[in-house]
C-alpha cells in the first residue's frame, strides 16, 4: 500500500514556484484551486452578472504576468484574491464615472512595466505565444494590440480594426475565456521558442525603418507582396504606393522613424514607432505611429492597417 505522501497534491509553494519558473500548467493548478475564493470575492464586491466572470478571468491572466511579484509563495491565494480585490475596485471606479470602455483587461498602473517585460519568463512567454497563436486571426489581433501595445485602449482598437467598440468587447471577452481556459492543458506541453522569431522581426523593423529614413524607398518593396493592401486610419485604402508616398513625405519634412516595441504572434506582427520631427518643426505631425501587420506564406507583408493615436478619431 503506497503511502499518503507519495499521493499528496502538491502545495501551494510548489505550484507557485514552479509558475514562477515558467511552468504554465502549474499555474492552471494554482488558478483552479483558488478560482472558488477568487470568484467569492468577485461575488461580494460587484454581485451577480457577466462581469463576475469577466474579473475572474481577468485576475487570472494577470496572475500569468505577475507571478513573479508573489515573494511568499505560502501566501499566494491572499494575493490572487487581492488582484480580484483591485480588478473590481477598477470596474466599480469606471462604472461610477461612466467611462464603460475602461473595463480592463489586465489594467497594469501607468509606472510599471510593459507586458511583455512582465512576461519575459522564457517557458512561460513561449506558452503565451503559442497560445495566442492558437486564436483565429480576428481575436489574435485585437489580443496583441490590448495585451502587448500601447494602442490598447478600446476606442484605438477599433479604430485600427475598423470595428465597432462593442465588437472589440466582445472579442476580447472570447479571448480572456479562451487563454485563461488554456492554462489547464498546457502542462505535459511543449511550445516553439518564440524568442528567435521575436529577435529577426525586430531586427527587420530596424532595417526597414533605416532604409527608409535614408530614403531608399526602392529597397522596401522587397519585404512587401506585390498584392500588399495598405489600410489608413482615414481614406482610401490602397497598395504600396500610398506608404511609399507617405514614407517620401516624411523624408522630405525631416521627419525620422525608429521602432519602441514589436509584437509576433503567428502570422501578425505589430512595430510601434516614434516619429522624430526636425528641430526647427517639432510639432509638425504625430509623434508616434504603429504598424499591424499580416504576413503571407512567404513572410512577405500582405496587409498594413496605420495608426496614429493623436490624429485618430476617438
Amino acid at each position: 500500500m503506497s503511502s499518503g505522501a507519495a499521493t499528496s497534491p502538491p502545495s501551494d509553494t510548489d505550484l507557485t514556484r514552479a509558475a514562477q519558473a515558467g511552468d504554465a500548467g502549474a499555474l492552471g493548478v494554482l488558478l483552479a484551486r483558488h478560482q472558488a475564493g477568487m470568484r467569492a470575492v468577485a461575488l461580494s464586491m460587484i454581485g451577480y452578472g457577466p462581469d463576475t466572470d469577466d474579473v475572474v478571468q481577468d485576475a487570472a491572466l494577470l496572475a500569468l504576468r505577475r507571478i513573479q511579484d508573489v515573494r511568499n509563495p505560502e501566501a499566494v491565494g491572499p494575493w490572487l484574491r487581492a488582484v480580484v480585490r483591485n480588478e473590481c475596485r477598477m470596474r466599480l471606479r469606471a462604472r461610477r464615472v461612466g467611462e464603460l470602455g475602461a473595463e480592463m483587461l489586465v489594467a497594469l498602473p501607468s509606472d510599471d512595466p510593459m507586458p511583455e517585460e512582465l512576461l519575459d519568463r522564457h517557458l512561460l512567454q513561449d506558452w503565451v505565444w503559442h497560445a495566442i497563436g492558437e486564436l483565429s486571426p480576428s481575436l489574435r489581433v485585437v489580443a496583441m494590440l490590448r495585451y502587448f501595445s500601447d494602442v490598447s485602449a478600446y476606442d484605438q482598437i477599433a479604430s485600427v480594426c475598423q470595428l465597432p467598440i462593442g465588437t472589440v468587447r466582445s472579442r476580447l471577452s472570447q479571448v480572456r475565456v479562451k487563454l485563461t481556459a488554456a492554462l489547464s492543458a498546457t502542462a505535459e506541453r511543449s511550445h516553439e521558442d518564440t524568442s528567435a522569431k521575436q529577435q529577426i522581426c525586430e531586427q527587420d523593423a530596424v532595417d526597414t525603418l533605416a532604409t527608409a529614413n535614408r530614403g531608399a524607398f526602392n529597397e522596401l518593396k522587397v519585404r512587401w507582396s506585390p498584392q500588399l493592401e495598405v489600410i489608413p486610419a482615414r481614406g482610401d485604402r490602397g497598395g504600396a504606393d500610398l506608404l511609399l508616398n507617405t514614407l517620401r513625405i516624411e523624408h522630405e519634412h525631416g521627419v525620422y522613424r525608429r521602432p519602441v516595441n514589436v509584437v509576433v504572434g503567428g502570422d501578425l506582427v505589430i512595430w510601434e514607432t516614434e516619429l522624430t520631427n526636425p528641430p526647427n518643426n517639432p510639432k509638425s505631425g504625430p509623434s508616434a505611429a504603429a504598424w499591424v501587420m499580416s504576413l503571407d506564406a512567404n513572410g512577405l507583408v500582405r496587409q498594413m492597417r496605420l495608426f496614429h493615436p493623436q490624429t485618430s478619431t476617438w
